[in-house]
Formats: C-alpha cells, sequence, structure tokens
C-alpha cells in the first residue's frame, strides 16, 4: 500500500529556476528548505476552476506554459502541486430565480459536461494527470510522477429527492459533493440531507461546506461520521467576507477532524502573500494545525486578481518560505501541504468501509 513515507518522486519544483543550494557550511534559506520541503510534501490544492474556464477557452495547452490561463503544468510543477481537486461547479447563469448552473435539469447537464470535460483532461495530458478516486491513488500518483486529479466537487442541487444521482456521479469517479445552495442544506439540514450525508459517507464522498451558512456546515460536520472540508476559504475573523468560514466553524471543524483550505482570492485573503499567510495563521490558531490545508482556486483567465507574489500556481514555494519565516516547523506545513489532505481522503475511506462491513451496517 502506498503512503506518505513511500520513496516520493520529484515533482518538479522550479524545474525551470530551482534555487541554486546552500554552500557548504552555509545556512540553507527559507525558500530552498521550502523547495526541499515541497520535493518530498508536495501540495495538495483543494480548488481549482480550470474545467469550466477550458470549457469556454478550449484553445488553451497547459502543457506549455499559456499566458491565457493562470494554471498550465509547468507552473503546476514548478509550485511542487502534487494533487489537486478540479472543480466542477459552474457559474451562475445569471437567469431569473436561476442559481449555480440554472434549472434542475440543466445543473444535472452542466455537471455531466463537466465531469466529461475533467476526464478528458485527464486523457489530453497522461504523462502530467492522473485520474485519483482514493488516498493510494493519490500518493501513487506522486510516486509516479505525475498530479493526482480528484473530480470534484459536485453541486449538491442536482440531488433533490433521490440517491440515484450521487450514486452515479460516484461511478463516474467522483469524489467531493458540495452541499451549498441545495434545498436539503440551507436553512437546516433536512430528512434528505442527513440521507445525503450518509450515503456521501458509505460511498466515500467527501463533502465540501464552501458556502454554506455558519449554522448548517456546523449541522453537516456534525451528522457526517467522515471528516468534512471547506476547499477554499479565508478566515471571517480577518475579512467579514461572506465566503470567508467563522471561528465557530473552524472549531466545529477541528472536532469533527475536517480541513479548511485556505484561498488566493484578493476579495477574501487580501492583496498579497503576507495577507494570505495571516489568514493560514489564524485557521491554524483555531482549527488546530491537523486542520488547514491550501485551496488556491486558480483555473481562471486574465484579468483575474490575485495576491502579489500568488499569482499562479508556481508561488507555492514563496508562500511555504513565508510560513517558514514566521516559524513554522516543518512538521506542521507537511500537513499543511500533503499530510492533512491524505489524511481526510483516508479516514473518509476508512468511514466507508465501517458502514460497508455487518458490524457498521
Amino acid at each position: 500500500m502506498a503512503d506518505l513515507q513511500d520513496e516520493p518522486h520529484s515533482v518538479g519544483i522550479g524545474a525551470e529556476d530551482p534555487p541554486a543550494p546552500a554552500a557548504p557550511g552555509t545556512q540553507a534559506s527559507a525558500l530552498e528548505r521550502a523547495a526541499a520541503l515541497l520535493s518530498v510534501h508536495p501540495v495538495a490544492d483543494g480548488c481549482n476552476t480550470l474545467v469550466w474556464t477550458l470549457r469556454q477557452s478550449p484553445y488553451h495547452d497547459i502543457e506549455t506554459p499559456d499566458a491565457g490561463v493562470d494554471t498550465d503544468i509547468p507552473r503546476l510543477r514548478a509550485g511542487g502541486v502534487g494533487a489537486q481537486f478540479w472543480s466542477l461547479l459552474v457559474p451562475p447563469r445569471g437567469g431569473p430565480g436561476e442559481g449555480e448552473g440554472g434549472g434542475g435539469d440543466r445543473v444535472v447537464s452542466d455537471t455531466l459536461d463537466q465531469i466529461d470535460a475533467a476526464l478528458t483532461l485527464m486523457r489530453r495530458y497522461p504523462d502530467s494527470l492522473c485520474l485519483a478516486l482514493s488516498a493510494d491513488d493519490m500518493a501513487d500518483a506522486r510516486n509516479r510522477g505525475r498530479i493526482a486529479s480528484f473530480l470534484g466537487p459536485v453541486p449538491g442541487r442536482t440531488l433533490t429527492d433521490s440517491l440515484g444521482a450521487l450514486r452515479a456521479f460516484h461511478a463516474l469517479g467522483v469524489r467531493i459533493l458540495a452541499p451549498a445552495g441545495a434545498p436539503w442544506a440551507q436553512e437546516t439540514l433536512t430528512a434528505f440531507g442527513h440521507e445525503v450525508v450518509q450515503e456521501a459517507n458509505r460511498l466515500a464522498i467527501l463533502l465540501d461546506l464552501t458556502g454554506c451558512e455558519p449554522a448548517v456546515a456546523r449541522r453537516l460536520a456534525g451528522a457526517s461520521k467522515a471528516p468534512v472540508i471547506i476547499s477554499n476559504t479565508g478566515a471571517a475573523a480577518l475579512n467579514p467576507h461572506p465566503g470567508n468560514v467563522t471561528d465557530e466553524v473552524l472549531v466545529a471543524l477541528r472536532e469533527a477532524k475536517g480541513l479548511a483550505m485556505v484561498t488566493f482570492d484578493t476579495a477574501r485573503t487580501g492583496d498579497s502573500l503576507h495577507a494570505v499567510a495571516d489568514h493560514l495563521d489564524h485557521v491554524r490558531a483555531v482549527a488546530g494545525p491537523d486542520c488547514v490545508g491550501l485551496g488556491a482556486t486558480f483555473g481562471a483567465e486574465p484579468p483575474t486578481p490575485r495576491p502579489t507574489g500568488l499569482t499562479d500556481p508556481s508561488g507555492y514555494p514563496r508562500l511555504i518560505a513565508e510560513l517558514l519565516d514566521r516559524g513554522w516547523p516543518e512538521s506542521d506545513l507537511t500537513l499543511l501541504t500533503w499530510g492533512n489532505a491524505l489524511r481526510v481522503i483516508r479516514d473518509t475511506e476508512f468511514t466507508a468501509r465501517r458502514r460497508s462491513s455487518p458490524a457498521g451496517a
């Protein structure tokens, strides 16, 4: 069984312009230490919207540097990204009464198109991207020099009064579901919402609470037997943006052994690398080092405002260097980049196996 202790491969951190090794007898710089850390414990990034972008602009070739989009394979490798959660959500269509993806039938068809586009992306770049369905796949992809690619989240609005769509998505490779905006997870968690949580636990599908109202997020975290995640967020205590997570939800995540993944969205986390690091400091302080991760929300075409120093995935080593300078121990950084995401996926799979066993039925 592959695991974090397996001999890792280099994910190509700074492959185009790597930091020079420290001279004998001198102390390595923070950036050199960051590059060394990421070569063993790469980034598992919780949110990238490239699938939707490529559906709108299919001419992009992400195998080579592409100034027309902020994500490509060279910059993923330069930043030390070893696993990526590819968002399958679509932007709001803007019609009257329509939320993300439009009406019920439309949101299902849009989601299926997103899944198809993501799978096509894996097939187009097989030497770099590898579909991942499990924690073992995540570790194996890293060790084989590929970026483990998880499909999801898909929108919870695709589920109305039947769990069939959730099982179908799972069969297609989806491993993350976003309840935000679903009628069963608005002001409260309905009886059907509890059924969704139980079935997601049984299927080893992660629940992504991004965008949920705080009260609903706490109920979902408490109802789930498996850890939950927030794939892209900032700390509301530092910036009261509606997309940011409150300290009460961070405490609930800590109790549920979940994961809050901090975004690089200027509106939510500020316009500099230092501001993003402030949010990471706060989430780590409130939720604990075992419950903090990274979910940049790259994958867009310019102009998209990004914090200075974190305009694309190649900026990850600079962020890790900043955290080293702030006194983060390397053990906490290995959890931030890779260990926490791997643990949450493994724990979700363990919950599914336990629920499927006669004793857990």
